[in-house]
Parts: structure tokens; sequence; C-alpha cells
């Protein structure tokens, strides 16, 4: 038998294995089209039809795969998969079960005995510990689509990426809405300081995870210890800032804070809203998330979401119309995340279904995800309904004047701005409406709530535009 007929060979009996062990007509759906490419030694090349199909057959058969590829080659067998993209794009080889995924070295961190008063002449112990970086491979910069939305944030990532805690981005502070690609950006930046710098310490965590390591270092009286461990992180990512609340909390917080950014060690934030409008935090915890650089992601525009679209499905080796890819983007106008969603369940249903991925089939997804079609509301529209209530001009709201009535008009569009805008930041309505600061907007929302509480005519005001905008948009 020459090298050529042997891993068909070797394939054929896995997949008699397989067939003995699995429902008829799933072996049929997810083995029968899989080919053999190459046997290498004991590395098994598989092909694919896509990266939907390995990610599926990855969560549903891996036990079964790996133990038949065992069985059949031998203990030190691998698998790897072959996705041949469209476009006749050169295939890509991906390792079973991802191998890839970034890890950091072993450090040492101090660690000291739980009494409430260590006497100062005794010398803490040092224990090595093994810090997983908690970075998915998949959020890397390659599989990142850059646009007019995300420009500067993708800019300032690479740069820190090539020089972390050197470049004046320290901290870096990300803020949107969710679904724009904070997380993929943050985490993008970690796993390329870990292929550029493979001795430095990455740690990605959440603000929720965060508070809950302090309380739990708090009831087993090693504070000392948690503190000792987050001071030996080079690259320290806290996803969701927002969640960080406590006093006790944020105190150790800026402890930490303060000996990382002081020892040049790079510090990336992500939250759900600017740092200005952050509520329940500490003054100078605020100011020093304002030292470096606080970037908006904003929603993808048309053309980044075609973009995104055409890159997944070549990641997915799925061949996608240009009249399905086009409708997906106008249709789609949300975030990348519901993109993606949609694309994933339209690859699964027409890969299960046995059906060809058209218009209709778009339509019928998409419809399921995203609900049907309706219009935004913008501060645009908010703008023209509180002028066509009031009976005023745009110009008139726009303007700087100080009449009564103008002030009002102008704080309540403010106001229904803040409450029916899903992600809209002060600074962002304060911009669009006369050119205001965040505080100024903060103010008008505040006088608007203490005057609904208090006038009853003035609260109706609120109610009916209110009611004007929501009808518009249904």
């Amino acid at each position: 038998m020459t090298d050529q007929e042997r891993h068909i060979a070797v394939w054929n009996n896995c997949l008699q294995i397989i067939e003995n062990n699995i429902d008829p007509q799933q072996f049929n759906t997810w083995f029968k089209p899989i080919r053999p490419v190459s046997l290498a030694g004991a590395h098994l090349t598989l092909e694919v039809p896509s990266d939907f199909f390995r990610q599926y057959i990855e969560e549903a058969y891996k036990d079964l795969l790996r133990l038949t590829i065992r069985r059949a080659i031998g203990a030190d067998a691998q698998l790897f998969y072959l996705v041949r993209p469209v476009q006749n794009k050169e295939g890509m080889v991906l390792p079973a079960s991802q191998s890839s995924v970034p890890t950091n070295n072993a450090v040492s961190v101090p660690t000291y005995q739980p009494a409430g008063r260590p006497s100062p002449f005794v010398f803490p112990g040092v224990q090595r510990l093994k810090i997983n970086p908690r970075l998915n491979p998949e959020y890397c910069f390659a599989n990142l689509v850059e646009g007019e939305c995300n420009k500067l944030g993708v800019n300032a990532a690479e740069n820190i990426s090539r020089a972390p805690g050197k470049t004046p981005f320290n901290p870096l502070f990300l803020f949107g809405g969710p679904g724009l690609g904070k997380t993929h950006i943050a985490q993008a930046i970690g796993i390329a300081i870990k292929e550029k710098f493979q001795e430095k310490v990455v740690l990605y965590v959440t603000g929720h995870e965060f508070k809950t390591q302090y309380m739990d270092a708090v009831q087993g009286n090693r504070i000392v210890d948690f503190i000792a461990f987050y001071q030996r992180i080079d690259v320290l990512i806290v996803d969701d800032i927002q969640d960080l609340v406590g006093q006790g909390t944020q105190h150790t917080f800026f402890n930490v804070f303060n000996h990382l950014h002081q020892n040049g060690k790079q510090l990336i934030f992500t939250s759900d809203r600017a740092p200005a409008d952050l509520q329940n935090f500490e003054d100078r915890l605020m100011s020093r998330f304002k030292w470096g650089l606080s970037v908006e992601l904003l929603k993808p525009d048309y053309a980044t979401r075609l973009e995104m679209l055409r890159s997944r499905a070549l990641r997915e080796g799925v061949a996608l119309s240009e009249d399905v890819l086009t409708y997906l983007a106008s249709r789609i106008k949300t975030n990348f995340r519901e993109l993606e969603g949609t694309l994933t369940s339209l690859v699964a249903y027409a890969t299960l279904g046995h059906r060809n991925i058209d218009v209709e089939l778009a339509q019928s997804i998409s419809g399921k995800i995203v609900g049907q079609e309706q219009k935004e509301v913008s501060t645009s529209l908010v703008i023209d309904s509180v002028c066509e209530y009031f009976n005023i001009t745009r110009e008139m709201l726009l303007s700087t004047s100080r009449k009564r009535q103008i002030v009002q008009a102008r704080q309540i569009a403010m106001y229904e701005c803040r409450n029916l805008i899903q992600n809209c930041s002060l600074s962002t309505i304060g911009a669009q409406i006369g050119g205001k600061d965040h505080a100024t907007v903060l103010h008008a929302c505040n006088t608007v709530q203490d005057l609904m509480a208090t006038d009853k005519l003035f609260r109706q005001w609120v109610e009916d535009i209110e009611n004007m905008i929501v009808v518009t948009v249904e």
C-alpha cells in the first residue's frame, strides 16, 4: 500500500468504527462529507466542508473521534482539519481541540501567613503559580474587521501590542454598547503580546470576577496574597469594569492599578459606558481611568458589516451570494454579535436541512434572531418629536437660548435620548444637542426627573413626547 493510499484506508477503518456507534442519519450528515487528505506519521488531516462543520463535530463527537483515531493509528495520533475556504483561497489547517491557546510561564508569588498581625521579621514564602491568561484564540487580530466604527481602537490596540506599557495608551479604556467588539479588541492585544513577548504574564478577568475574588480573599483572610498575585501581572485586561462596585473592592483595585501603572505594566479596560458616566466609582479611580486613551466603539456602518460577513463566511468556508451578503448587512444594523449569530444560524440551518443559502432563508433566519425590522430611535428623531410637540424649530432647540420654554424642551430631548436610545453615552447626547458636555446632559436628566415627580403638567409633556416617538418607530 502506498503512502497516498494509506490515509484513505486508515480513515475508512475509522468510519467503520464510527458508523457502528452513532445514529445512521447523523453518520450520513456529519461523517460522509469528510475527506481524508494526508497521513504524515501519526498526523491525520481531514478536509471538512466548513469551520462550522468542524466546530460541530468537535463538540458532539470529540471523544469518539479521539478514541477512534488512536485505535486506528496509535496512542500518539493527532488529528487536524483542513477547511478549504471559497474564492480559491489556500486551505486553513486547524488542530483538533484547539491546542494553540496562549499560556503564561509560571511566576513566583510571595505568600503570607493569614495572621492578623504578621511579624515584620518573618519573611513570606514563595509559591510558583501557573496563571491561565484566559484568552480565547478566536479573538485575535486576524479575525478582527476594522472599520470607521472601531478604527481608533484597533490602531491603539496594535500599538500597545508592539510595546505594552510603553505607549501613551495606558490605560486603554474601550467603551460602547454590547456586541461592538470591546472584548475582541482587548483580548487581541493580550494574544498578540503573548506571541511577541512570551515571558510576559497576561491575565483577562471581568469586573465581576475581580470583585468575587476580592470578597473570597477577605473572607479567607488572604487579601495580602490576593494583592501580591495581581501585582505580578504584566498585562491586566479587565472586561466590564462598570461591575467593579463596592468600596473595599475599588480601594484594593486602586492599589493594584497604581502598582502596575507605576511599574510600566499595561492596563486595558472595557465598559458599556464612558469613564465620565460610571456611577458609584471613587473619584480617584475614575481620574486614573482617564489617564491614558478612552475610545468609544460605535455601531458598525454598512461597509464594515458587509466586510465582517465576507470575512466570517470565508473563515467558515461557506460560499454566500452577493444578494445574501448585502441583505444581511442591510438588515442587521445593531452590532457584530447579532451579525455573527445570524450567519452561524444560517449555516447551521442550511447544513442540517441540506438547503442552499439564499435570500429567502436569510430572511427567515434573521427574522427569528432580530425580530421584525423597525425604525431605530435616534437623536434626530427625538429632536424632531420635541420640536413638533412644542411648535419650535430645530435651530431654536439647538441654540444657546436661555428662554424657559427652549431650555425645558432641550432638557426633555436629552432625557428622552438617554431613556430611549440604547448605549448612547451622555457625551454623545450632548455633542448632538447643542454641543453640550456630559455634565450638562446629566444635570438636564436629573432636572427632568425632579420636575416629573413634582409637576403633573410637565410629566404629561414628557409622556406625550415619548408616546410620539414610540408610535413613530413601531
